[in-house]
């Protein structure tokens, strides 16, 4: 019995952090790292959740999860990556931010700024950035998928191209053990690619659960990106990308 209120709250931490990891777990409910293992061994057995290096996490793959959930998912690391992001962007500049709940965090980060210019294909940035007057919003056109407020779509894509700002700050649903930034729809991905192709300089915020999960569609690689911003160390293969690449990697 104790073992099922113990996987009940596992996945509940899960829900709320989009990982767990095995040392908290056993210092959480106080018993052993094997004990924790043996939990999540059960839990992934079942689809629950799907093993990762140290812990699990939700599993993913053809479909993304739910945007009420991914909203409150590692909440507070999304707080400090957008505000270590928001802190590379001055007063007076443009940026892109695309669809995503960790470029919201970002929207609600630079709620502080004066004069800037943002070109966005997420309703949700707009409805944060708008009523504060931090600065001028220009809301893509195109195909409004109503599971998150996102725009996509050829459409979306080329009303982008129009731009030529000074930063693309966007998410991601995974990256790649090879670097390679994932995503689910293809035509959010064109709409991502066209706002990188339209920037001098490209952010990508992302908290380190995405690390382990997959998508069917890619953005581009890590090498392309002039910094990334997350708040665990990456990866040894991407780490060494971003070192070949010349892609900063800022850590919080």
């Amino acid at each position: 019995m104790a073992q099922n209120f113990r996987h009940a709250e596992i996945l509940q931490l899960a829900r709320a952090e989009g990982r767990v990891l095995v040392e908290d777990l056993a210092a959480r409910f106080g018993v052993s790292l094997q004990t924790a293992r043996r939990d999540l061994a059960s839990l992934c057995e079942s689809g629950a959740l799907a093993r990762v290096y140290g812990g699990a996490m939700l599993p993913s793959g053809v479909a993304n999860i739910g945007y009420e959930q991914r909203r409150q998912m590692g909440a507070a690391a999304k707080a400090r990556i957008a505000a270590a992001c928001a802190r590379d962007i001055p007063d007076g500049a443009s940026v892109f931010l695309n669809i995503g709940t960790t470029t919201e965090a970002v929207a609600r980060a630079l709620l502080g700024h004066k004069n800037l210019l943002v070109v966005t294909n997420n309703i949700n940035v707009a409805n944060i950035l708008g009523p504060s007057g931090a600065a001028e919003i220009v809301v893509a056109g195109g195909s409004l998928r109503p599971s998150d407020g996102g725009l996509v779509g050829d459409a979306t894509a080329e009303f982008i191209r129009q731009f030529k700002l000074d930063y693309a700050v966007i998410g991601a649903s995974a990256l790649d053990a090879d670097g390679d930034l994932l995503d689910y729809d293809f035509r959010e991905v064109r709409v991502t690619q066209a706002i990188l192709a339209s920037a001098r300089l490209r952010f990508l915020v992302a908290d380190a659960g995405k690390f382990a999960r997959k998508a069917p569609v890619r953005i581009c690689n890590v090498t392309a990106l002039d910094m990334l911003i997350t708040d665990a160390a990456l990866p040894v293969p991407v780490a060494r990308l971003c070192a070949t690449g010349q892609t900063r990697v800022a850590l919080v």
